[in-house]
């Protein structure tokens, strides 16, 4: 049963209102964003605010019912559409993802669906989107996922991956006899009262959609980009929403409303920390299609989501039934979310816990070249090399190394060359089997350290 707060008075709702509005707008202005939207359910009532326009360019007000590109938060949708087939009988969570999906029944990985929806499959992170604009999934499938690929074994540990979602995608087309589009739509965008807006293709009748933005904090100049997600990612991050579809779909999580709503008992097995998955930076646990973030003795589940320009946000807490969602349509809008906790938590008492969740910082230790090498990640290159300086830095791509601090406890920090700033990257993986240091994860994703150099 959940612990709800006494819902607020008319009078003290239009205040609350007023008063988160008027934050909101403050902070989009110093954070250079130029339109968000924050909805806030508690208490069994709803507060939204938006502010600020939807296009630099034109000037078009960003209003309540505006499609913002939400891009990873698709990949919630996308594994709920999942767990309502699991509901009817059509999947098995422990099915091998091979039985459903055609073109991975020979050469693709030996993990299951249940790995697939919580980034344990062991699966790459995927392109870059440009490398596969012309590809359909199951091209996508055929050249990218395959058990030569894998970064890890399935079921061992954490690995982020894009392209794991587009089989997930995938599965649902050759269930359903539909495209992803068409099933999330009628499988839950309308059960949830959400109009479908989608990247790349036609605008949804008569709802407005967000251009994302990109903000120079040094020229104060902000101007927007074009979303450039292939058509075959779509089950990865194509979908668009307001700050309240996204509470909607958290309300329908928590049972509250029928509408969309899972059985309550796939609900909660989707919001269940997957053994060993450990996501490092992205959260304190993750479950099957939900990151988990660790509030006193609560886990909250939510999601992060980026596409080209903008930032949304996605939290949601068990015990109480609070569900707060977020979008902004730049890139800065990140640091607005930060700081838009505090606040949420000051004028109404909700208090969200941060992304990442903090961590004490372990020793630093020497450098060593036990941590060196080249990691592979699909087509992604990281190098740990020893700095001219003795320490450790990382180049992604041949890009200019970055400095590197790794702990005794084999966490790393990230260094920022401009501000010297630490920022918590990752870690280093040990072998289990041999004690050698044989991966690396960097913002969730795992690399394996390659054997040719």
């Amino acid at each position: 049963m959940l612990r709800t707060t006494p819902a607020p008075s008319g009078e003290e709702r239009s205040k609350i209102r007023r008063v988160l509005e008027d934050r909101l707008t403050a902070l989009a202005r110093a954070h250079q964003v130029p339109g968000a939207q924050l909805a806030l359910h508690s208490g069994g009532t709803t507060v939204a605010v938006e502010t600020g326009v939807l296009d630099a360019d034109t000037g078009e007000p960003c209003t309540a019912d505006a499609a913002v590109p939400i891009g990873s938060i698709t990949k919630a949708y996308t594994a709920t559409v999942v767990m309502l087939l699991v509901a009817d009988g059509d999947v098995e969570l422990d099915d091998r993802l091979g039985d459903h999906v055609p073109e991975l029944r020979r050469a693709g990985p030996p993990c299951t669906v249940r790995q697939v929806l919580s980034h344990t499959a062991g699966l790459p992170s995927g392109p870059d989107s440009d490398q596969v604009a012309s590809l359909t999934a199951a091209r996508y499938l055929l050249d990218h996922c395959t058990d030569r690929t894998l970064v890890m074994p399935p079921g061992t540990d954490f690995s982020y991956s894009n392209a794991g979602y587009v089989a997930a995608g995938r599965l649902i087309e050759t269930v359903t006899g539909m495209s992803w589009q068409e099933a999330v739509r009628s499988v839950l965008l309308d059960p949830l009262g959400t109009v479908p807006s989608f990247v790349g293709t036609a605008g949804a009748p008569h709802r407005p959609t967000a251009r994302g933005h990109s903000a120079n904090k040094a020229t104060g100049r902000t101007r927007p980009v074009r979303q450039n997600l292939a058509p075959a990612e779509a089950a990865a991050g194509a979908l668009s929403a307001s700050a309240l579809d996204l509470v909607a779909l958290g309300r329908a999580h928590l049972g509250d409303g029928t509408a969309g709503s899972l059985p309550r008992e796939l609900a909660e097995e989707m919001r269940r920390p997957v053994p060993g998955a450990d996501p490092g930076v992205l959260a304190d646990g993750w479950g099957l299609g939900w990151a988990l973030f660790r509030h006193g003795d609560t886990l909250w589940f939510g999601h992060d989501g980026n596409a080209q320009g903008t930032s949304c946000f996605l939290r949601a807490d068990p015990a109480t039934g609070a569900v707060v969602g977020f979008t902004a349509n730049a890139g800065t809008g990140t640091e607005l979310w930060h700081e838009l906790l505090d606040v949420l938590g000051e004028i109404t008492g909700v208090r969200v816990p941060p992304t990442p969740a903090p961590r004490r910082l372990a020793t630093p230790m020497a450098a060593t070249s036990q941590c060196t090498g080249l990691y592979l990640n699909g087509d992604i290159e990281y190098q740990v090399t020893i700095s001219d300086g003795g320490g450790l830095a990382l180049s992604v791509d041949g890009d200019l190394p970055a400095p590197l601090v790794c702990h005794e406890d084999l966490t790393c920090d990230l260094v920022d060359p401009s501000s010297g700033r630490r920022l918590p990257g990752g870690r280093f993986v040990r072998d289990p089997r041999t004690g050698a240091v044989d991966r690396i994860q960097l913002s969730g994703r795992m690399a394996r350290k390659s054997a040719l150099v």
